[in-house]
Order: C-alpha cells, then structure tokens, then sequence
C-alpha cells in the first residue's frame, strides 16, 4: 500500500525540514520526502495550505482500563488520542489493579494492539499498589515492555523508597516520571490557595506542596544520576528549580499541560468540577512563567494528563468531585492557538514540545518523519478556526473547562504505522 502526501508544509525537528513537500508512505513506511514526488500511488493525499507532523506523543494520560471502564477504556481513549493528531500515549498505571506487575502490562499492551488505532506504552508504578511501601517489579515490567515508571496521582513520600526507585529505573535504562506532590501538606484541599478559595470557603492547595517535592526528587536524581521527569508543572518555582538543575548538570525534564498554561484561578467558574485538577489551577504570574519556560526551552514537554470521568462523578461538590480533566482532543488546538499564535512558540517549536522531545526524552524511534521511520504522521490546518465541543469528543468522558472556547488549528488527519485512524472529514459527515 502506497500513499502520497501532497504540498504540505513539513515540519520535522529531527532533520530540520521546515517547508513545503511531498511525503511518500510505502508499506507503513516513510520512503521518500522531497519537493516533487511524481510516483504513482494507490491513495494520494492533499496537504495543500496545511502542516505535515510527526504523530503527536502523549507522555501523559489515563485510559482508565483496567478497572475503571466507566470513565474511559483503551479503545475509547485511543479513539480520543488519534483525533487529537496522538500516535503514541503513555497510560498512567493508577488502575484498578494498580499496573505493578508483568501482567497487568501485558493486558493494556495487548489490548491496545488488538484495538489497532494508536500506539499504547503502559507505565510501570514505582511501588506495589501505589501504597508507598515497597518496590514494584520494576525489572520485570521493564521486560514486558514499560517505557518508564510513574506513582502518578501521588508521590512517594519515603525518601529513601524513592531513592531506591530512582536507582533501580536508572540501571534499567527508564525515566522516573514524577507526581510531585507533598500529601502532607495538600492537606484536603481542592484548588489553588489564593482568595478565590477563601471567598468559597474551600481548603487551598499552595505551591509549596509541588515545588518542595521537586526539590526533593532533583536532589536525589543529581545524587544518583538517574532521568528524572517531572510531571504537570504548574509553578513558577517549578520552572525556576529545572532551570537551575540543568545549569547543573540533572538529568531532569519536565512537562506543562495546556490548562495550566492558559488557565488561571481567576477563570474557574465557582461549582463547575471541570475546572477542579491536580494541580490546580494557579495565578497569572505562575501561567506566564509555565508560558516562557516553554519558550526557552527550560520545560520541553507538552502533555495532557488526559483524566477521564463520568458526567456522575463529576457531579458532586468541588469537595467531593475527582480530579482531572480530558485533554487530548483539545491540546494541538490549545497549543497552536495560546503559544503559536500568540507568539511563544514557533510552529517547529510546538512539534518540538508534542512529539520529537517526548519521542527522545524516552528512546523512541519516533517523533520524526525522516525517510525510513514509521509512518505516523498528522496532517493539521493552521487556519481552521472552530468552537471546541465536547459533545464531538470521541473520548467516553466530556469533562473539559474548554467547552465553547474558539481556537484555531484543527487536526484533519492522523496515520499510524501508514495506517489512516482518523479522517477529519469522515468524522465532520
């Protein structure tokens, strides 16, 4: 099977393509990328007036399966993945069980290869149960294929437990991806501790709680040289800490999801659990810093924490209700419009933050569109303007603070090892 992608403008970080081209898909395979391709093909492609991408890759999601069906399932989110422009996502292990074993891997990995839409990684968790005690089989879920290990939704607060997890993961070649949260301090609260929170009498959540853990980790990856990648930053002392820990030669990354650097407090609409997340939501100076550290390159990641729940856990209390939001089919929109076209990144800049740094922060053979890697691509119109819908979403959850907002920027198609899983216009009919 052959495919022929015309007159888009490539972007590709890992060889510097940066203009109009033609892109030859052959058996699943990128052939050939040059300025006229005159091969014959079973299916040609327009990307006039359109920008050609690696596939997005998501380093940060919850596809809630196994044990939470309810709220999202591995076919359903890679659904929501792949009208995002994702080929690859990385699923959080806070499951039920909880991924800390072989064959909980080997369940998410073969069930997402069976659904066929978008390539799944499963995440190891860093301690049995997540309960914070003892160590997952970190080795053998390196075997069955883990990308990295995660206690996402929490940290783990024994130091020295932590430490142990870092050594191990580093002998094993993977990033720790860390929830950089002290639970001690959180201390029940349910949004960022400022005035709003006051004025509707609910417990805050202040800054210290994330940056006195990332802190922390920093230390201990400069003690023990291990990857470590902080997950969610929503700080400005986050973005100042990783900043000083590359100047000193950390191996540390970190990511920024779009609520946290369009949002602020000052936008949550009191009782609405859609803008409830974790981290909150914080202030305008925090956003602007999260904005610029992406700018220069401090923060090189953009991810989601795609959280999927039902409209009934969402609605309850900003007490009770979950944490989390969707954000998949919203991101590559959000980000085209709030950092491109506000001036923050170039366009190669948001490929680089979406897919090529991702791709190489965890060893993928991704992220790129150079001649003879996997055809994963996304072809993405950066003039169409539109109302985001949650209605439209594919994912099973609609839970997004982004219902009715305008952006500019719409993913009209994504491909998978050649394989075509989303069309924009099938999906408009």
């Amino acid at each position: 099977m052959t495919i022929l992608i015309k007159s888009g403008h490539v972007l590709d970080p890992a060889t510097g393509t940066d203009g109009v081209m033609d892109l030859l898909v052959e058996d699943g395979v990128i052939t050939q990328c040059a300025k006229e391709i005159k091969k014959k093909a079973d299916q040609t492609i327009s990307a006039k007036g359109k920008y050609v991408m690696p596939g997005l890759i998501d380093m940060h999601v919850h596809l809630r399966d196994p044990g939470f069906t309810q709220k999202g399932d591995i076919e359903t989110e890679c659904r929501a993945a792949a009208r995002g422009g994702y080929t690859t996502v990385l699923a959080m292990p806070n499951t039920k069980p909880v991924v800390d074993n072989p064959d909980v891997v080997n369940y998410v990995h073969n069930k997402a290869k069976a659904v066929g839409l978008v390539n799944v990684l499963q995440v190891g968790a860093v301690t049995k149960g997540q309960q914070g005690e003892t160590l997952s089989d970190i080795r053998g879920m390196v075997k069955a294929g883990i990308p990295a290990i995660s206690e996402d939704g929490k940290s783990v607060m024994n130091s020295l437990l932590a430490r142990e997890a870092m050594i191990v993961a580093k002998e094993c070649g993977i990033p720790l991806l860390a929830h950089c949260e002290d639970k001690n301090l959180v201390n029940g609260g349910v949004v960022n501790a400022d005035e709003h929170a006051i004025e509707q009498g609910l417990p805050g959540i202040t800054n210290s709680v994330e940056d006195i853990i990332i802190a922390r980790d920093v230390m201990l990856a400069k003690d023990i040289g291990a990857q470590l990648h902080l997950c969610h930053c929503s700080t400005r002392n986050s973005v100042g800490m990783v900043r000083d820990a590359k100047r000193n030669g950390v191996k540390v990354s970190a990511e920024v999801c779009p609520h946290h650097f369009i949002l602020t407090s000052d936008d949550m609409i009191p009782g609405d659990t859609n803008y409830k997340m974790n981290p909150p939501l914080r202030k305008k100076e925090d956003v602007e810093a999260l904005r610029q550290g992406l700018a220069d390159g401090t923060m090189e990641v953009i991810s989601t924490d795609h959280a999927p729940h039902s409209a009934a856990d969402k609605n309850h209390s900003m007490l009770n209700a979950p944490f989390g939001i969707v954000g998949m089919e919203t991101a590559a929109a959000l980000t085209y419009t709030e950092l491109v076209l506000g001036e923050y990144l170039t366009p190669m800049q948001m490929v680089e933050k979406m897919s090529y740094n991702p791709a190489k922060l965890l060893g993928l053979e991704k992220g790129t569109l150079a001649e003879g890697s996997e055809a994963d691509i996304m072809i993405f119109d950066p003039k169409c303007t539109y109302t985001i819908d949650k209605n439209k979403f594919w994912s099973k959850a609609k839970n997004t603070p982004f219902h009715g907002r305008e952006v500019t920027g719409k993913v009209c198609l994504t491909m998978v090892g050649g394989k075509v899983v989303y069309d924009a216009k099938k999906d408009e009919k």
